[in-house]
């Protein structure tokens, strides 16, 4: 199996085990449809420049930042910012899953 191959069912992995959670934590269907494509909104960097564009969608494409927003949602007890944090972790995975990134 190929490493992209690889990537790709990890990156269902990811996504499906991200929607479950939220769901199971009880977050709304409404707030999922909301913000399935917010990350994606970080592509109106580039209008500033591919520099800053690349850097922007870059950052917003990476597991590090949602997970250390659902941790600290975690720790704060705030649900709607661990929900986030998890449609956010399912976007890069679902992305991941298609061959972006």
């Amino acid at each position: 199996m190929s490493p992209r191959t690889i990537l790709r069912f990890e990156g269902i992995a990811v996504s499906a085990a991200a929607v479950t959670v939220y769901l199971a934590t009880g977050g709304p269907l409404w707030l999922l449809v909301v913000l399935a494509l917010a990350p994606d909104i970080s592509m109106l960097g580039y209008l500033a420049g591919s520099r800053l564009g690349s850097r922007l969608y870059n950052l917003c494409h990476t597991y590090s930042t949602p997970v250390a927003l659902g941790a600290i949602g975690v720790w704060t007890g705030i649900s709607v910012v661990t929900w986030g944090a998890l449609v956010w972790v399912a976007h890069i995975g679902a992305d991941r899953a298609v061959g972006y990134g």
